[in-house]
């Protein structure tokens, strides 16, 4: 909240992960930026990979947008990433409306053998 108090909205994404990774800290947020997640198929880890753009204390997948809202296609970018990596929380944030954005997904799906 206190990056889309101090910025609003209207910058491009990359302006908010700066500003995020100058926020993390402040609160003591232990952070990755753009961590490259791997995908696993029934066990196995295939080659190719996410690129997520947060991820918080090893746990928590963060995917900021800046785009006038939300939808189908955002969150499902982000329960793909929740399904594939097995990570249990994930938050999607939106600051490209008027008002900041966001929600939060739990990874409710099952782990693969």
């Amino acid at each position: 909240m206190a990056v889309h108090n101090e910025l609003g909205h209207g910058f491009l994404e990359p302006v908010y992960h700066e500003a995020l990774k100058i926020e993390f800290p402040i609160h003591k947020v232990v952070y990755q930026h753009e961590v490259q997640l791997p995908v696993f198929y029934k066990g196995q880890q295939l080659p190719t990979i996410y690129r997520a753009d947060f991820l918080c204390f090893d746990e928590i997948i963060v995917e900021i947008k800046a785009i006038k809202e939300l939808g189908k296609i955002e969150e499902a970018q982000l329960i793909n990433y929740l399904k594939a990596t097995h990570k249990p929380t994930g938050l999607l944030i939106n600051f490209g409306g008027k008002s900041l954005e966001y929600r939060r997904f739990s990874n409710h799906f099952k782990q693969s053998a």
